[in-house]
């Protein structure tokens, strides 16, 4: 699309003061004709808001949100009919955002140089049709003015400095400038909006002496408070997550990530929320703060992409239904314009080996099509030419290519086809499908096995050596795995869309059968999980029931990382070990599941011992309490414990096949997925010495109830097992 709108900036150094953009116009003399329709369409180096005639201009907040700014920047259209006066000002203030943000915050390279170069641009026109079909255009050019808005400062890490009793001098001529239009694209993904308010909990003086708001919650979004004070009286807040073991406010896992708030008062009752930056919370410490401060004076605002729910996971165990409620909120949190790793310190980046180990659970929660729809388009612009996937997405810095993380590529675009039937989606990725099995194909030290190169590996695996955070898993075995069953997905991917394939095929024949003469043996759980999950084991029965062994010699722990987590049960309970499955669900002590859940979690950690048992924190350096990839553990739940499948023959729920897991130490459970169909729904509960099973599905099925299998139509059923 042709733009006649020309980018702009101010014309005066502002240091970091967000710059505000200013447009007055008269209606009937710029257009002197009955207007039918008004459009601002707008984009900006950084994040905006748009103001018209003192009213917010649509409810996307941190727009145009973050993709591969060099390639792909997003547009947004409002409609703005309703808001036209006779004289109207038109206000659009710009921060830094992701865009002109040092991101990551936690490593020196080149990249952050050039981003703190970039001006605060703006492109904006505002389109004007009229009751005849005549259009008229007016967009950013000299006209405009520019000037210092109120907000002083504001950057995704540090947080925000807003003067509320500031006064705008003259405002200059914004300056054109040469910036490039041929990346734009109109919106892809799904807006980032305000979704929920939540009421602080508590207002409490820790032991300390410093006074602290408890939201009950943690959640990602920002603060709002409201204050009755003097003009030049400071508010000061600073954000965390947790206690410390002593009940003392706590954020020296947010490293380098200030997460403040500045704000200084104008005079009366007034109220305030930040506009241009994010933080990851539960809990603030009111550094300064003018009058006494009490609940209802202080609300969080959830803010992520607005997605549809449409997964429910309830049961009769309270624990378990705050890991189910932990692992929507870790989900809401983290799904901000990209499935970021945590949202509080110094990273809150698309890791895409958090995205892969996460991507089914994330789809029956949520409607998440076109979410990963928009994050792969920019996966795929930022693959190199050798194939290779940055280990973050939009691409940062790119490493030697990491199994596991990598192979988000095909893992992601492969099961949101599944979950939605969205072939679309295949063939806008097949190419960056390819390419990556050939970075593997070409960079490998030995033909048919992915060796050499650096790996995260099983990260944070529980049986990793002391003073690592990779997990005991030989990398060549894990790369070796996941190179198998990538190229898997390509050959399925590529027969869905009628392309051949045979290459491919024969690839992933002298893999599998490499990866057989080559690791003849399995040394840890993670290895045993992939060998069965990858279908590489020549007796997978036999791998499962060692697997189950070696758990339970250990005491019926996990000992698996990111790698092995996300598939541990569901081999488990593929080969017999249901039960077992279970045990490590629903297991209280250190490590699992439901051990944060005992020290209050309400989102997903990054750690299993985040707060270790003793109440001392597992480290400083790497400790988010806000990390969603261990909540894959869901669509276990959704899929083996109530039995609900895709069919991979009849994507997108086309047919379905249920076949619940009942266990006698839960009373009911019960699992509904919203699919494009319609509802799924399994629930099976305990009745009288036998289980009760109500089903719904809104297309044919297979139901498995006591190893029976019967085929039904679209409906509701109701089935009992034999008396125990």
């Amino acid at each position: 699309m042709e733009w006649k709108a020309k980018w702009i900036k101010p014309s005066q150094e502002m240091g970091e003061v967000c710059p505000v953009f200013v447009r007055e116009f008269d209606r009937s003399r710029e257009w002197g004709r009955q207007i039918a329709k008004a459009e601002l369409k707008v984009t900006a180096l950084g994040v905006y808001e748009a103001v018209l005639n003192g009213k917010r201009v649509g409810d996307y907040v941190l727009a145009p949100g973050w993709t591969s700014y060099k390639t792909r920047l997003q547009y947004q259209v409002y409609d703005i009919t309703k808001l036209l006066e006779d004289e109207n000002l038109l206000t659009v203030t710009v921060g830094k955002g992701w865009y002109r943000s040092p991101i990551p915050g936690w490593i020196t390279e080149e990249g952050k140089a050039q981003r703190a170069a970039v001006p605060a641009g703006l492109l904006a026109e505002i389109t004007v049709t009229d009751t005849e079909g005549n259009s008229f255009v007016m967009g950013t050019d000299e006209s405009w003015k520019a000037g210092e808005s109120k907000i002083r400062f504001s950057e995704i890490y540090d947080g925000e400095t807003f003067d509320a009793s500031f006064e705008a001098g003259e405002y200059l001529p914004a300056a054109v400038f040469d910036w490039t239009t041929d990346n734009l694209i109109p919106q892809e993904g799904e807006v980032i909006t305000e979704q929920e308010y939540v009421k602080a909990a508590s207002v409490f003086t820790a032991p300390n002496g410093e006074t602290v708001v408890d939201f009950g919650q943690e959640v990602t979004g920002y603060l709002q408070f409201t204050v009755d004070a003097k003009a030049g009286d400071m508010v000061e807040i600073s954000h965390g997550e947790v206690l410390d073991k002593d009940g003392n406010f706590y954020n020296a896992n947010y490293r380098a990530a200030k997460a403040k708030i500045y704000y200084t008062c104008c005079d009366g009752v007034q109220t305030y929320k930040p506009k241009m930056t994010f933080f990851g919370f539960r809990y603030i410490r009111l550094d300064q703060f003018p009058g006494t401060p009490k609940p209802e004076l202080f609300y969080a605002i959830a803010v992520h992409s607005d997605m549809k729910r449409t997964g429910y996971l309830r049961s009769s165990n309270p624990l378990l239904n705050q890991l189910f409620s932990n692992i929507i909120w870790g989900q809401k949190g983290n799904f901000l314009d990209v499935p970021t790793d945590c949202p509080q310190r110094d990273e809150r980046m698309g890791w895409t080996g958090d995205a892969q180990a996460f991507v089914k659970t994330a789809s029956y929660n949520y409607d998440v099509d076109r979410f990963f729809t928009k994050w792969l388009a920019d996966m795929a612009a930022d693959q190199l030419p050798n194939g290779s996937i940055g280990h973050v997405v939009p691409t940062l810095y790119v490493g030697s290519g990491s199994a596991a993380w990598d192979d988000a590529a095909t893992i992601c675009p492969w099961q949101i086809y599944l979950t939605y039937g969205n072939k679309e989606i295949l063939a806008r990725q097949f190419d960056c499908m390819k390419k990556y099995i050939g970075f593997i194909t070409d960079t490998t030290k030995d033909a048919w096995l992915w060796t050499g190169g650096e790996h995260y590996e099983d990260w944070l695996g529980l049986d990793a050596p002391v003073g690592s955070y990779k997990g005991s898993s030989r990398a060549d075995f894990i790369a070796s795995a996941f190179y198998a069953h990538s190229t898997s997905l390509v050959v399925k991917a590529g027969k869905v869309l009628g392309e051949d394939v045979s290459f491919y095929e024969e690839l992933y024949r002298n893999i599998v059968e490499t990866f057989r003469k080559t690791f003849t043996d399995y040394r840890t759980q993670t290895e045993h999980v992939l060998a069965v999950h990858f279908h590489l084991a020549e007796d997978p029965q036999k791998t499962a029931d060692a697997l189950a062994d070696m758990v339970v010699s250990c005491g019926s722990k996990l000992q698996t990382g990111f790698v092995g987590t996300p598939y541990l049960l569901h081999v488990l309970s593929s080969y017999g070990h249901t039960d077992l499955a279970y045990t490590l669900l629903l297991r209280t002590e250190y490590p699992s599941w439901l051990y944060p859940v005992t020290k209050g979690a309400t989102t997903v950690w990054e750690h299993w011992d985040g707060i270790m048992e003793n109440g001392d924190f597992w480290s400083t350096d790497m400790n988010s309490f806000n990390h969603y990839a261990y909540g894959a553990v869901a669509d276990w739940v959704y899929e083996e414990a109530a039995g609900i499948h895709t069919v991979e023959e009849a994507p997108g729920f086309e047919r379905v096949r249920i076949a619940p897991q009942p266990d006698t130490r839960l009373e009911w459970l019960e699992a509904s997925i919203d699919t494009r169909k319609g509802l799924v729904r399994s629930l099976w509960k305990q009745e009288e010495g036998r289980i009760r099973y109500e089903i719904t599905t809104p297309s044919p099925a297979v139901i498995v109830i006591d190893g029976v299998e019967t085929e039904v139509g679209p409906g509701e059923y109701i089935f009992y097992s034999h008396e125990q």
